[in-house]
């Protein structure tokens, strides 16, 4: 007697290949689950994301980074590169020069351009930050700045109409060629204008949910995921979930254009 035919297994999501990633020459969404693992020489029990870097254009890197218990830098890191650590969650011990701070979830690190930045996860579950790197375009008569910790607790606020901003590393600060702010958004609020800028910017959304603007076409953003701005995008943002919506955001700031 013949078998019958074995029932087809049901076709998971996506197996096409459907998701809201979308790269174009000049913006680019990418939620987290597409982005893959990478292992980097020096670094123990780490795992980095790339999220941008200048090979998809930008003129800065971005990635998440995932450090295990243990897990850290061998040597110090020297690679004449400016960096900025935020942690998300977790716990990491974060070594600028002779500065040493632990920093918590909200917690955060600058190290200047030629600083020697140094990191380790002292506890027993995963630690995750973004962790972002770019070269410093120094101006002449002007110091380059020192290295910083904080919390965005302490960071200063502003409030305005339903929407929040911190100043996690200060504004209109000239030494400073770059700024990272955290844009917060009640429900049903939104940017005030549509925004073209010659800044460059790096959004990874902390929490909520909304519709961001790039170019022409509005896309669906989540928890999670990350949208890079190259200059002069079209931009602007709209909360649409339940409660508000906060981002991490990266902009170059305080320095004229390159010929």
């Amino acid at each position: 007697m013949s078998q019958p035919a074995p029932t087809p297994a049901p076709i998971p999501p996506g197996i096409i290949g459907h998701n809201r990633a979308n790269l174009t020459p000049h913006y680019a969404i990418f939620p987290p689950q597409g982005i893959m693992d990478s292992l980097l020489p020096g670094l123990r029990g780490c795992i980095l994301r790339f999220m941008t870097s200048p090979a998809m254009g930008a003129r800065f890197s971005q990635a998440m980074l995932l450090v295990a218990p243990g897990g850290g830098t061998g040597e110090a890191i020297d690679n004449k590169l400016q960096h900025f650590l935020y942690v998300l969650t977790g716990a990491l011990e974060v070594t600028a020069g002779r500065k040493k701070t632990t920093l918590v979830a909200g917690g955060y690190a600058y190290i200047p351009a030629g600083g020697k930045l140094s990191f380790r996860n002292a506890g027993d579950i995963e630690a995750r930050a973004l962790w972002v790197k770019r070269p410093y375009t120094a101006v002449a008569g002007i110091d380059p700045p020192k290295s910083r910790f904080g919390h965005r607790d302490d960071a200063p606020r502003e409030d305005v109409q339903g929407r929040w901003r911190y100043w996690l590393l200060g504004t209109a600060d000239m030494s400073m060629d770059f700024e990272m702010n955290i844009m917060g958004f009640g429900p049903g609020t939104h940017f005030h204008c549509v925004e073209t800028h010659v800044m460059e910017h790096g959004l990874y959304m902390l929490g909520g949910q909304g519709l961001q603007l790039l170019g022409r076409d509005w896309h669906e953003v989540w928890t999670g995921d990350f949208a890079w701005m190259g200059p002069y995008v079209p931009q602007q943002f709209y909360a649409t979930g339940w409660g508000g919506a906060e981002y991490l955001l990266y902009k170059d700031v305080n320095r004229d254009v390159v010929f």
